[in-house]
C-alpha cells in the first residue's frame, strides 16, 4: 500500500480508501460481511474509511461503528452530511441547526467521540458558505471533527468556501471529494487545478465508474452488476452516451492487456496517478470484491499506457456528463435561468 498526505494536514492516508456506502440495505451486505471487508482492508494498509448519515439511513455508519471497535485510533475516519435524512424539510442541508444534530447522530451510530474529517456531501444552494463554515469551526473547536470538507463541490464554489472562510476568520474546508474516472474526466479542467492552487485533499470516489471499469462489462455480455439492477439506464447500450462507454471499455481492455493489467488495475492505476489525488474510494460489495481491487494497491501506470488512455477518453472529457452531480443549479432547474 501506499501512503499520501491529506492535503497540508500532515495526515498519511492510503492511496486506497475504503468506501462503505455499500454497507447495509444499498449493498445487501450484512454485519458479519462488513466486519470481514474492513478486517481484510486494515490488514492490507488501508487506513482511511468513508461514509456517510443517508447510506442506508444511518445503517452503513452503524456497521462502520461496530467494525472498527477496538481499533478506533488507528483508522482516519470520514463521514458526511448535508443529504435528506427522512422527510422532515429541515433534517437535510449544510445550517447550522441540522449539521449539529446530524454530526451527533452520526457519532452515536458510529459509537465514536469525534470523526476525524466531516465533508459537507453536496453543496446547499440555499445555505451561506459563511453559516456553514461557522457551524463547522465551532464543531471543530469542539473536538468533535478535526477536520471537514466538500464533497462534489462545483470549482467556483471551492474558490469561494475558501475565500469566504478568510474574509470571516473561519477555519477551512481541507479536502474535496469528487467524482473521477477514466470515462468521467470533467474534474481535470476546473476542480483538481483549484484543489491543486488551495492545497487541498482529494479523494475520488466511483473510480470504476459504477462497475464499468470493473471488467464484468464487455461487449456481447449481459449486464448483471448489482448497479444495473436499480439503475438501469446507466447501463442500456442502446443510448448513445452508455454506447460511448461500452465502446471505450473494449479499446481500454485492450490497453490493459497489452501491459498485463486487470481492468480493475488499470481504472484505479489512472485514478491514483492523478498529482492532485491524494486516494481512491473503493467501495467493495463482497470479500472477493475488495481483494481485486487491493491487487491495484501498487499499479504504477508507465506514460505510455496514460497516453493510451488519454487517446480513448481525452483529458477533461466526460463520457456521461449527464450524470454529474456538481452542475449550477440552473443547468438542472429550467426556472431559475428564465426570469
Amino acid at each position: 500500500m501506499q501512503y499520501r498526505t491529506l492535503g497540508r494536514t500532515g495526515v498519511q492516508v492510503s492511496t486506497l480508501a475504503l468506501g462503505a456506502m455499500n454497507f447495509g440495505s444499498i449493498g445487501r451486505t450484512t454485519q458479519g460481511e462488513a466486519t470481514a471487508i474492513v478486517d481484510a482492508a486494515l490488514e492490507a494498509g488501508v487506513n482511511l474509511i468513508d461514509t456517510a448519515d443517508m447510506y442506508s439511513d444511518g445503517e452503513s455508519e452503524e456497521m462502520v461503528g461496530k467494525a472498527i471497535a477496538g481499533r478506533r485510533e488507528d483508522i482516519v475516519l470520514a463521514t458526511k452530511a448535508n443529504m435528506p435524512m427522512g422527510d422532515e424539510r429541515n433534517h437535510r442541508g449544510s445550517s447550522r441547526r441540522w449539521l449539529v444534530t446530524a454530526l451527533d447522530n452520526s457519532l452515536r451510530r458510529l459509537g465514536v467521540d469525534h470523526v476525524d474529517l466531516y465533508q459537507i456531501h453536496r453543496w446547499d444552494p440555499g445555505t451561506s458558505d459563511e453559516e456553514t463554515l461557522s457551524a463547522l469551526t465551532d464543531l471543530q473547536r469542539a473536538g468533535k471533527i478535526r477536520y471537514f470538507g466538500s464533497s462534489t463541490f462545483p470549482a467556483y464554489r471551492i474558490v469561494q468556501a475558501q475565500w469566504a472562510a478568510r474574509e470571516h476568520h473561519l477555519s477551512r474546508y481541507v479536502t474535496e471529494q469528487p467524482s473521477y474516472s477514466i470515462l468521467q474526466r470533467g474534474i481535470e479542467t476546473h476542480v483538481l487545478p483549484v484543489t491543486e492552487q488551495y492545497g487541498l485533499g482529494v479523494l475520488v470516489w466511483s473510480p470504476l465508474a459504477s462497475g464499468w471499469l470493473s471488467g464484468a462489462i464487455r461487449e456481447g455480455r449481459e449486464i448483471t452488476t448489482s448497479r444495473s439492477a436499480f439503475m438501469p439506464e446507466r447501463f442500456d447500450t442502446s443510448l448513445p452516451a452508455n454506447r460511448a462507454r461500452l465502446e471505450a471499455v473494449e479499446q481500454l481492455a485492450e490497453v490493459a492487456d497489452e501491459a498485463g493489467l486487470t481492468m480493475i488495475q488499470l481504472a484505479l492505476g489512472f485514478a491514483t496517478a492523478h498529482p492532485a489525488v491524494t486516494s481512491a474510494l473503493i467501495g467493495p460489495r463482497t470479500l472477493d470484491h475488495l481483494h481485486s481491487q487491493l491487487a491495484a494497491a501498487d499499479t504504477v501506470l508507465s506514460a505510455d499506457v496514460l497516453d493510451a488512455i488519454d487517446a480513448i477518453v481525452a483529458p477533461g472529457a466526460d463520457l456521461a456528463a449527464h450524470e454529474k452531480f456538481d452542475a449550477p443549479p440552473a443547468l438542472l432547474d429550467p426556472s431559475l435561468r428564465r426570469r
